[in-house]
């Protein structure tokens, strides 16, 4: 069993070797020139406030009345404070327990008088930790104090991401909202004149149709859009621990700027996350409860000693003749109970392993993350410069059309198709760089230094 726990102790620093000595990078991606956003130096950490690197006055704002209102935060940091008490109740097994008590009885034997006593003793009772069992339960408690507090810093961590992955989303739709105005806009601007060439009967009730399915369409897109950023809104609100509608926010111009990154990160970077940091806290704290469990089956050593005064008149009680005393070491071992003892060790041994796991399980976890979303910014970022020549594209074959059909050389459904065509680009271009943004979100929250 020591060697059981022993190799499960030693768990820990072959994952950080592991990790150490190995690179996290986008496989097999297509060949681009650097740019200056992939230019910075391998490694590089992020600072704790990693979301300042937006530049965004607003953000940072948000962050600050989150810090101070959010509720999951909250909840965690009243876990730390049980964590802290359940330490300090395993430390104070380790020292002397003095009490004082006090007793009155009133007794008669067979013929005789009856007597009434009245005593004040000081017990005194301390466990010798021979065996470290006493010592094991601390330390694992101050392990479940350390993976407590690494559980606040994963819920504060995880309430940031959060909050930067609702406000990138909601300058996203700002940016919908703006593109689908403006090409609301422009759709009534052509109904219109469609209308007043079709009252000149140079072109079809046909005409006059497409124009206003393409103005409807589009209306009924944007109130979609409008929706989606009230309750994003809502979303927002809760984050800050306010009611949902309490939340408000100016629309801005732009998306939030992408801040340069690492094009390379050393996996040891995983160490700073708080997940894979609680999960090695529990993992010595299942260690020392398997040491803890294993010497219940070695005899308990203690050391008693009581002094005091007992006297049959309260006046005299604390006279030198009524002085009482005793002191003496004890020894005590469970011979039999049922099995009890060699449960509690299984289940010790299972926990341990079940730890173990587990942050094998964090481990790998925070390397996919990192390597899915060092490919997704690379990759995204391609798509985003692929997507706006196309977009430039669709522009200019819209405004082909657009001549064309004033010349009479096309009819009005080649117009709706570019108008079509010039939306769905410009929406999907602030799509990819919504999405970009997310997984530039996630990596920084995986760079961040410890928060």
């Amino acid at each position: 069993m020591n060697h059981r726990i022993h190799q499960l102790g030693s768990l820990s620093v072959c994952l950080i070797l592991t990790a150490c000595g190995s690179w996290i990078k986008p496989a097999t991606l297509p060949a681009a020139p650097p740019t200056p956003e992939m230019q910075a130096q391998p490694g590089a950490e992020i600072d704790a406030q990693w979301w300042t690197l937006f530049n965004d006055t607003e953000l940072n704002r948000l962050m600050v009345q989150m810090e101070q209102g959010n509720l999951n935060m909250q909840l965690m940091a009243a876990k730390v404070r049980q964590a802290q008490a359940a330490l300090a109740s395993a430390q104070s097994s380790l020292s002397p327990a003095v009490s004082v008590g006090v007793a009155g009885t009133r007794a008669k034997s067979a013929g005789g008088n009856p007597v009434s006593s009245t005593s004040v003793t000081t017990p005194v009772s301390w466990e010798l930790d021979v065996w470290g069992r006493l010592d094991a339960l601390a330390t694992a408690a101050k392990a479940g104090l350390q993976a407590s507090r690494e559980d606040l810093a994963l819920a504060r961590l995880s309430a940031q991401a959060s909050l930067v992955q609702t406000y990138v989303a909601i300058r996203s739709a700002e940016q919908q909202v703006r593109v689908l105005t403006q090409a609301q806009t422009a759709y009534e601007r052509a109904l219109q004149l469609t209308q007043y060439r079709y009252d000149a009967g140079v072109v079809s009730a046909a005409d006059v149709a497409q124009a206003q399915l393409q103005l409807s369409t589009t209306q009924a897109q944007l109130i979609d859009v409008r929706s989606s950023r009230l309750q994003l809104l809502n979303a927002l609100a809760v984050l800050l621990g306010q009611a949902p509608g309490e939340a408000s926010l100016a629309a801005a111009d732009a998306l939030p700027p992408i801040p340069a990154l690492p094009e390379v990160v050393p996996a040891a970077l995983l160490q700073r996350r708080p997940d894979v940091r609680a999960a090695q806290q529990r993992v010595l704290s299942a260690q020392a409860n398997a040491g803890a469990a294993q010497a219940a089956f070695f005899p308990t050593f203690s050391f008693t000693a009581t002094s005091g005064y007992s006297s049959q008149n309260l006046s005299s009680l604390f006279s030198a003749s009524n002085l009482l005393w005793s002191m003496g070491p004890s020894m005590a071992l469970n011979l039999f109970d049922g099995g009890l003892r060699k449960a509690a060790q299984a289940d010790a041994l299972a926990a341990l392993d079940a730890a173990g796991i587990a942050y094998k399980q964090s481990v790998l976890q925070g390397l996919q993350e990192v390597q899915d979303n060092l490919i997704a910014t690379y990759q995204l970022q391609l798509e985003e410069q692929a997507q706006t020549q196309a977009v430039q594209a669709a522009k200019r074959n819209l405004s082909i059309n657009e001549a064309q059909y004033s010349a009479g050389t096309v009819s009005y459904l080649n117009v709706v198709t570019a108008q079509t065509a010039a939306l769905s680009a410009e929406r999907s271009l602030l799509d990819i760089q919504n999405r970009r943004l997310l997984a530039v979100t996630q990596l920084m929250k995986n760079l961040a230094g410890r928060v």
